[in-house]
């Protein structure tokens, strides 16, 4: 049978940076939001945040009964689900936690309420074996940080998620503003975290092999594809970039080339000891591109003045100096 009922009543579990933008998404939605964490200050923290986020929520556009004080707080996780249409999880990305957690949720929620969990390294297929009587309420939503900045939102289904949750779910977060993907198998980091992890890999080889500056490869992402994937994804610029034969011209165009580009990519085994272990010019470079980036502004001026004014100070004079006055 179809489950109708709105969702409007939800619950926060884990107010961490994820939680807490959730909870902020939530509530500019107009929807009712209870959060809970047993961390100290938790609560404070997530008010904070959330004051925080509601100016640039405000310039987006609130919904109607929109508010702050729709947001209520308790430490106890049977208060906290008593009465929600939909559970969003943020707990700890730890197996035997989940597991836990989702049998506690299990007991405790009616089975038409979904569980849905935030996880992007977990299978739902592992976590819902803690919920043993109704693993298929459970789903990921997996959001793009900050998701209340961020549509995008990846569905993935466990072994046993029904269709049922999985169409309920796409439903609910495409009706507060989200632009959800369903992803048909499981996979680690399921698919954007992947995609710009793979990016990420070729990134630091380039910069690595003295290809480019931190600072330049930022440009080059920046001014030039990053443009164009605001817009459009990879498959429809090969479409269009294949004019009138569509991508299937694109591929016999530029399938040579590409492959051949590929040969000299960034190997799997290279990349990880990059990353642990980056150069001090890697920082350099990649904090003079920080200086321009807007979401930095408010701290950099600060900076920038105590550096300036470190380099104004006339230096210290040594002992010959002083000694041949």
């Amino acid at each position: 049978m179809t489950n109708t009922k709105p969702i409007r009543r939800i619950a926060i579990i884990g107010t961490g940076v994820i939680g807490a933008s959730w909870a902020s998404l939530f509530l500019a939605k107009g929807l009712q939001v209870v959060a809970t964490d047993p961390a100290p200050n938790a609560e404070a923290s997530l008010r904070k945040f959330v004051e925080t986020a509601w100016p640039a929520l405000k310039r987006l556009g609130l919904s109607a009964g929109a508010s702050q004080s729709n947001l209520k707080f308790t430490a106890d996780l049977a208060q906290a689900v008593a009465g929600v249409d939909l559970v969003q999880e943020n707990g700890p990305e730890r197996i035997d936690f989940k597991q836990k957690l989702y049998g506690q949720l299990d007991e405790l929620l009616p089975p038409d309420v979904i569980i849905a969990s935030s996880s992007s390294g977990l299978t739902m297929s592992e976590i819902q074996k803690g919920a043993a009587a109704h693993p298929e309420r459970c789903v990921i939503a997996h959001p793009f940080n900050p998701p209340h900045l961020i549509p995008l939102t990846e569905i993935v289904g466990g072994a046993k998620t029904s269709e049922e949750t999985i169409r309920r779910a796409s439903e609910f977060y495409t009706s507060i503003g989200q632009k959800t993907v369903r992803v048909n198998k499981e996979m680690p980091g399921h698919v954007a975290n992947r995609l710009q992890s793979a990016l990420a890999r070729e990134v630091y080889y380039l910069v690595a092999e003295g290809v480019v500056s931190a600072a330049d490869v930022d440009t080059a992402l920046s001014w030039g594809p990053g443009l164009r994937w605001g817009i459009m994804g990879n498959m429809l610029l090969n479409h269009l970039g294949g004019g009138p034969g569509g991508i299937e011209h694109f591929f016999q165009q530029f399938s040579g080339p590409m492959t051949a580009w590929w040969k000299r990519s960034s190997s799997t085994a290279s990349v990880p000891k990059l990353v642990r272990a980056p150069s001090r010019s890697w920082r350099r470079s990649a904090t003079k591109s920080c200086s321009a980036c807007l979401s930095c502004a408010t701290r950099l001026p600060g900076r920038t003045r105590r550096n300036r004014s470190r380099r104004s100070r006339k230096p210290k004079r040594n002992r010959r100096d002083r000694s041949s006055n």
